[in-house]
């Protein structure tokens, strides 16, 4: 079970997918942070929470985003996703 501090983005774990590798969505900010399997990362704004819930349920992430997100929300490419590319803590001595 992942927790979530509240305020802070919703993480959900990396799916199997062809097309999107992982997502996160900030319900403060009503911003849905997408990580596609080409490593494009990219944020759509004033998605309601309802729809990123929505797709955490479908069956098939990249169906439901290009059917209910892609082309609907304003968006911006990102650098990197949050996640990508950190490195657990090294073990203490």
């Amino acid at each position: 079970m992942t927790r979530v501090a509240i305020g802070a983005p919703e993480r959900f774990p990396t799916m199997p997918s062809s097309v999107i590798r992982a997502f996160s969505y900030d319900s403060a900010e009503h911003r849905l942070d997408v990580l596609f399997v080409n490593g494009r990362c990219y944020s759509y704004y004033d998605v309601p929470s309802q729809v990123a819930g929505a797709m955490r349920r479908a069956a098939s992430k990249g169906s439901y985003f290009n059917r209910r997100i892609r082309a609907r929300y304003p968006f911006s490419r990102m650098a990197s996703h949050p996640d990508e590319g950190s490195q657990p803590p090294p073990p203490s001595s």
